[in-house]
């Protein structure tokens, strides 16, 4: 056998493994992106969560949030009985109990607030997917852009080259969503941990020193639950380019994978680059 008859089969195998790869991953990951980034209600409904959370107020989270509530009301008392010995500045009973009801109501609906906050996120983020569906005539999801992304690049085991720019463009692309889809996944983590904590952060509210810790939890979950009207935006834009422009295929694939940096850098956040957070986990080993 030649040297070029080698060389041939080698480059048939490769293209053929990787034709494979792309098309499962073409396959599989549309369906979990949709779920993991446009979320509603849906994530907290379920029985396991209510408990966890303790959303009938006799378990979980909800319960010791009240039990610390009440010990602040207790220590509160104390404080202000020993003001009239020692003279020192106690905040007014009225303003306290004030206080403590509102914030009683609150911490005790916390579950109900959340779900009503992310069936207003997702209609917000469903309403802008209509509207450029109007404006495009498809459908504003990953699968509708992952079948526009194969329209435009085949990955059929005859036709798909590797070695070429089109196959060069098309592992970017399937790369790109693989990291997509592990980000988004974490968003979907981080909104469930945020929901559950969501009783603790309405108790920071009770003191004045610890209101830094509500505005840092609030400015997080809402940067994470506006992310996918961002996203809806971005893919609207993705699917109006023209399929023959494939330079700016590989722009918008990136600007998915940065859309969390870019609303972190606009709002402020927590992050959910998954690529950033592992090339930091590695340099602090290196360090």
């Amino acid at each position: 056998m030649e040297q070029s008859e080698v060389v041939n089969i080698i480059i048939e195998t490769i293209n053929s493994i990787f034709s494979n790869l792309f098309s499962s991953i073409d396959n599989n990951i549309y369906s979990y992106l949709d779920n993991f980034t446009f979320i509603d209600s849906s994530i907290i409904n379920n029985s396991f969560f209510e408990k966890l959370l303790g959303a009938s107020g006799k378990n979980g989270i909800l319960y010791l949030a009240d039990a610390l509530l009440l010990a602040i009301i207790i220590y509160y008392a104390i404080r202000y009985s020993y003001s009239t010995f020692t003279g020192s500045n106690v905040e007014k009973p009225t303003q306290f109990i004030f206080k403590v009801i509102i914030l009683g109501i609150l911490i005790n609906s916390s579950y109900f607030l959340c779900e009503q906050i992310l069936n207003i996120n997702y209609l917000i983020s469903s309403s802008i997917q209509e509207i450029g569906e109007d404006v495009i005539g498809s459908k504003i999801t990953f699968s509708s852009l992952i079948q526009n992304l194969n329209s435009v690049i085949s990955v059929g085991e005859n036709s798909f080259d590797l070695f070429s720019f089109d196959g060069i463009i098309k592992g970017f692309i399937s790369v790109g969503l693989l990291n997509i889809l592990f980000s988004y996944s974490l968003r979907y983590i981080l909104v469930q941990v945020f929901v559950l904590t969501t009783p603790l952060v309405l108790l920071s509210l009770m003191n004045t020193s610890s209101y830094w810790i509500f505005k840092s939890w609030f400015k997080a979950f809402f940067s994470l639950l506006l992310l996918q009207s961002f996203v809806s935006l971005i893919l609207i834009v993705m699917l109006s380019f023209d399929s023959e422009n494939k330079l700016l295929l590989i722009g918008s694939i990136y600007a998915l994978i940065r859309a969390n940096t870019y609303m972190r850098e606009i709002l402020g956040g927590v992050s959910v680059d998954v690529s950033t957070n592992i090339s930091s986990l590695i340099s602090s080993f290196k360090s």
